[in-house]
């Protein structure tokens, strides 16, 4: 069962990267809460231009009242992840690597950092963000969820709570939560090819077999269509 008690009826702060989880968990919360702030935050990495893009044609979309405009945050990594692939472009993860070569030192720890100073400051006190209960990295569990909400909650003298109400989901069944919507103008891709979807990468493939595994068809456009294994 999804846990949205925290979000009904109050203002809430969604980290929207454009993907499938945070674009349908974006649709779920605006049926529940007074009051939607989509966060973009943007740190340098290759993708987030074609990921921008994206974001924007799924709000116009799915126009909700509730949903309030796009709000863009900037920390930037590229002088501290050095030549990593996400900033480079270089030896990008393709289809064959495993979820673990994907991994984004402290990712969550980054979007959180500041969009916890912004909630505070503007006084919304529900942040959420769309895990799944099969990720695999260190800030992307409950403990830590839990524990940065009471630090952070201290540092900025502002009671707020970090929910994640997918965590008790696959990226299969979020699909078919969200079958209803336009899942088409998500965006899941490291590697894009003029804003759209390579095909070839480790999250394209993610995709692909999440969407055979939901039954629910792709419209998604893909620039390579590489066989997958099972």
């Amino acid at each position: 069962m999804l846990e949205f008690k925290n979000c009904e009826n109050n203002r809430s702060c969604i980290l929207l990267s454009g993907g499938l989880d945070s674009c349908v968990l974006t649709a779920a919360l605006a049926r529940r809460a007074e009051q939607i702030y989509p966060v973009y935050v943007r740190s340098g990495l290759v993708w987030e231009g074609a990921e921008l893009h994206w974001v924007r044609q799924f709000l116009s979309a799915v126009a909700s009242k509730t949903i309030q405009p796009l709000k863009e945050i900037s920390l930037p990594v590229e002088d501290v992840y050095n030549s990593h692939w996400s900033t480079t472009g270089d030896r990008i993860p393709n289809h064959l690597s495993r979820d673990g070569d994907v991994y984004l030192p402290g990712r969550n720890l980054i979007l959180l950092a500041k969009t916890s100073l912004y909630c505070a400051l503007s006084h919304i006190p529900v942040i959420a963000l769309g895990p799944l209960k099969d990720n695999p990295f260190p800030d992307s569990t409950p403990e830590f969820f839990s524990k940065f909400q009471e630090m952070a909650s201290q540092a900025l003298i502002f009671k707020f709570q970090i929910v994640t109400p997918f965590s008790n989901l696959s990226k299969a069944e979020v699909i078919r939560l969200g079958k209803g919507l336009p899942l088409h103008l998500t965006f899941s891709c490291l590697n894009p090819v003029d804003h759209h979807h390579c095909g070839a990468c480790n999250k394209c493939a993610e995709r692909r077999r999440s969407f055979r595994l939901a039954e629910v068809e792709d419209k998604t456009e893909y620039d390579s269509l590489p066989t997958l294994e099972p």
